[in-house]
């Protein structure tokens, strides 16, 4: 156990010495400026059309809230979409970086075993990975807070569901990486969030259009890629009420980028098992592979 805790702590500083992870670092601050300078735009919008009515300028409420309550889901979507970005980008080489280098050969020849270096880079990527999400998704709803007063129903759930999917591609992307090159694994995994995306596009469609096929794919979709039922389990939390009520009342197909309905619990339960799954694949498959 020491072994693994050792290397996923090298992992860690690893991860943090990348250039490329301080690029994204500095273009998600600035990201969130930016964002945030939007909403900061909108809330005062908001609050010039409420004086000109005569209504009251505070937390909005109703039909009011609409413009904000969208404004947390998408900028939630973002910061989903860049922590899966860092989850494929950070992780890519985990395994085969070190084989192509040649740095591999020095580290199993030391008293760790294959199956302890795969566990121990698995950990330090992912605990890289998660604080990120974890910090980007609390600054994004802490400023979407102090600007506007709106708070989103359940930030708590909606952040835990995002991390599991940020867990599962991690745990994809170093399956991978005992598995394919550098280069191949990347691609491999982006195709594979790709199908996850495109499942819930054609879901939605299929349920707005009343078309079983459609759904029937999309479920299948999700399955074999469950990062995007995930994301639309986080949305639900994110809505208010009122938002959802219309939702409903509209279609859930009006919007495949969001879900008027909770996530079943069958998908969290799939999503964990599917991530110790690649993990324990990714374990077995590099103790048994010719370097």
């Amino acid at each position: 156990m020491n072994n693994v805790l050792l290397l996923a702590r090298l992992s860690l500083s690893e991860a943090l010495r990348k250039k490329l992870i301080v690029v994204l670092l500095v273009l998600t601050a600035a990201f969130l400026g930016f964002y945030l300078y939007g909403v900061f735009r909108l809330e005062q919008n908001l609050a010039e059309r409420a004086a000109d009515a005569g209504l009251s300028s505070g937390p909005r409420r109703g039909l009011g809230a609409f413009p904000v309550v969208y404004a947390g889901v998408f900028g939630m979507y973002l910061v989903y979409f860049l922590g899966s970005l860092m989850a494929v980008l950070s992780t890519v080489a985990s395994v085969s970086g070190d084989i192509e280098s040649g740095v591999m050969q020095s580290v199993i020849a030391r008293p760790v075993t294959r199956a302890q270096v795969v566990l121990g880079r698995w950990l330090g990527f992912m605990g890289v990975n998660v604080l990120y999400v974890l910090l980007v998704s609390a600054a994004l709803i802490a400023g979407l807070y102090l600007i506007t007063g709106y708070l989103p129903p359940n930030p708590v759930a909606a952040t835990a569901q995002i991390l599991l999917g940020i867990v599962l591609i991690t745990s994809l992307t170093v399956l991978g990486s005992t598995l394919f090159a550098t280069l191949a694994n990347g691609i491999a995994v982006f195709v594979l969030y790709g199908l996850g995306s495109a499942g819930g596009i054609l879901k939605a469609i299929g349920s707005f259009a009343n078309s079983p096929t459609m759904e029937t794919l999309g479920n299948a979709a999700n399955i074999i890629m469950p990062t995007n039922a995930l994301w639309l389990g986080a949305s639900y939390n994110l809505q208010t009420e009122g938002v959802l009520a219309i939702a409903r009342r509209v279609g859930n197909g009006a919007n495949p980028l969001t879900s008027a309905n909770p996530i079943e619990p069958g998908v969290v339960i799939w999503a964990a098992i599917y991530a110790a799954i690649a993990v324990a694949l990714a374990m077995w498959r590099f103790s048994r592979r010719d370097l």
